[in-house]
């Protein structure tokens, strides 16, 4: 076997195509099966959301740098649709957004290359600082350049000319479409030799550094494919929703909860930031829909956050493969102790044996031997 196809081999799995197959099977048959309309729009919000968290993973989980400046890549997208597709235009077939995409996430990734290298000059608590500060001066900017954005008072996107019966479910798979990219990119990334540079990079990067990974390219490389992602979740909101704001569009409480539903579900797994997403977008719609007049939601979710943090730190997945590593450990350990125990038998008496090579001598008190 060649070093390509052993390589191959370790990159594209059975039990991972397996998975993968499930999964995808899963995301076509959940609007099919549950298509009332406020669940196909729940559907869309929960997979467009675990799709951000996804991409924000990969910089934030796998790399350790917490960016909080994603919002800031969402509105991009989201202003970069309603640019190209004004409210007076009249679409043909509805798809032409879609098909956009690309484009806005390859835009977005390149504009992100000198932001980011800038602020990761700096890492940890002060790259959170600069980056949440790059989510602020965007929306300063959104509301300032009313010439690009309409200011206050937003900017209307062209309307979708679907069908009533299945309004949501050309968005929703959309998002689908863009959650199992993100996936796709995590895993060849983790797969090959950037994940192991990544790695290197939240373990100690000045090490990393010093046995030859490039770390700035390793880093820049992350974070223009996340914010890309992201802004492409931003392009399919403005479509959908119509109308962008941009209090809605470059919102801080958007990074707050993709960041959220990593830290629930694990950081720097592939599946924790999907079942974060899966846990905490019906939660927040439930708390807004009874709650939400009085604001009370934004208390729960920063209850949440305290209870992952102080229950949970490491999220679901790693705290479930732990607790399941040390029972498997144990039961090991117990299996290895009970095979140890001698079996319990009636005890055979045997005279001692004398080498015959070893004189037996009698020694008396004066030191004389006989």
């Amino acid at each position: 076997m060649t070093t390509a196809s052993m390589h191959q081999s370790r990159l594209v799995t059975p039990a991972g195509l397996t998975r993968a197959s499930a999964f995808t099977a899963l995301l076509v048959a959940l609007p099919l099966v549950f298509n009332a309309h406020w669940m196909v729009n729940l559907l869309f919000f929960t997979v467009l959301y675990a799709a951000m968290s996804v991409a924000w993973n990969l910089i934030g989980g796998y790399a350790g740098y917490p960016s909080l400046g994603h919002a800031a890549f969402f509105g991009l997208g989201a202003y970069g649709v309603s640019l190209v597709f004004t409210g007076s235009q009249v679409l043909s077939n509805g798809y032409e957004p879609f098909l956009l995409l690309p484009l806005v996430g390859l835009g977005a990734g390149l504009i992100a290359l000198p932001i980011g290298l800038i602020a990761m000059r700096t890492r940890a608590d002060v790259f959170a600082i600069v980056t949440i500060t790059l989510l602020f001066v965007a929306q300063t900017l959104a509301f300032n350049l009313k010439g690009l954005t309409g200011g206050a008072q937003g900017a209307s996107v062209a309307p979708p000319p679907f069908r009533l019966e299945i309004f949501e479910q050309p968005f929703y798979f959309a998002a689908a479409a863009l959650l199992l990219l993100a996936m796709g990119l995590t895993y060849l990334a983790v797969r090959t030799k950037i994940g192991l540079a990544l790695t290197a990079i939240r373990a100690d990067e000045d090490k990393a550094r010093g046995i030859g990974i490039r770390t700035t390219a390793v880093k820049l490389m992350a974070f223009s494919v996340s914010v890309g992602l992201v802004a492409m979740a931003g392009g399919i909101w403005a479509y959908y929703v119509g109308f962008v704001y941009p209090q809605f569009a470059v919102d801080p409480l958007l990074t707050i909860a993709i960041v959220l539903m990593t830290f629930l579900g694990g950081r720097a797994t592939l599946w924790g930031p999907v079942l974060g997403a899966a846990i905490l977008m019906p939660a927040q719609q439930l708390l807004a829909y009874y709650v939400g007049g009085s604001r009370l939601y934004l208390i729960a979710y920063a209850a949440i956050f305290l209870l992952i943090i102080l229950l949970l730190p490491r999220g679901v997945l790693p705290t479930v493969f732990h607790r399941r590593r040390l029972s498997a450990l144990a039961a090991t350990a117990s299996q290895a102790e009970a095979q140890a125990v001698p079996s319990t038998g009636p005890e055979v008496l045997r005279p001692p044996t004398v080498m015959a090579s070893e004189p037996s001598y009698v020694q008396t008190s004066a030191g004389e031997r006989r």
